[in-house]
């Protein structure tokens, strides 16, 4: 038997265990609105690496003149570089485990982005989670040169003049039922 055959056989079997216990996995892995800033870590040690990779792109990086830019990288980075991986259950991974298997959902990477965004000296960086009917979206935006940048994984990204007009472009605040919360590694709110 191959070595890729044999890897095929193990996730089988790695599957069927996690889906036998799906629900104990959920019900320990849950966590409440109040806790979602603990899965943005700018100061752990491999987001910090990561950041500094993509500052060493720019000789003497100055947060003034770089940032935006070390930004896009970022984005970049996540995009190109880490998977997107839907897993068949709820789990939440912290950035360093997104860094270190190369592997995320779409919260995953926004929380890496997000965390990234800090560590590169944006401590205005946080992530939107708008759900609603048939949607559910991550955003992560960031006040700089007297503009927000919000950056989504899936399609990319845009600028708003204001907060505000960010969140009304995410259909908050608009007709519908929808929830959606801010936060990043200080703070969280509800904002519908």
């Amino acid at each position: 038997m191959d070595e890729i055959e044999l890897l095929k056989r193990y996730n089988g079997l790695y599957l069927e265990i996690i889906m036998k216990y799906k629900e104990y996995i959920e019900e320990h892995e849950g966590l409440y609105v109040a806790e979602l800033p603990r899965l943005v870590t700018p100061s752990d040690e491999s987001v910090k690496g990561a950041a500094a990779l993509i500052s060493s792109k720019f000789p003497g990086y100055r947060y003034e003149s770089d940032f935006y830019n070390a930004a896009q990288l970022a984005y970049e980075y996540i995009r190109d570089s880490i998977a997107n991986v839907t897993l068949p259950v709820q789990f939440w991974l912290k950035p360093s485990q997104v860094i270190s298997h190369a592997a995320g959902d779409l919260f995953d990477k926004a929380a890496l982005l997000c965390s990234l965004l800090i560590a590169l000296g944006n401590p205005s960086a946080k992530i939107v989670i708008v759900i609603g009917e048939n949607r559910r979206s991550f955003v992560v935006y960031f006040e700089f040169a007297s503009r927000v940048t919000a950056i989504d994984i899936e399609k990319g990204v845009s600028s708003h003049e204001s907060r505000e007009a960010l969140l009304s472009s995410l259909g908050i605040g608009s007709e519908g039922e929808a929830t959606a919360y801010e936060f990043n590694d200080k703070m969280h709110i509800d904002i519908a």
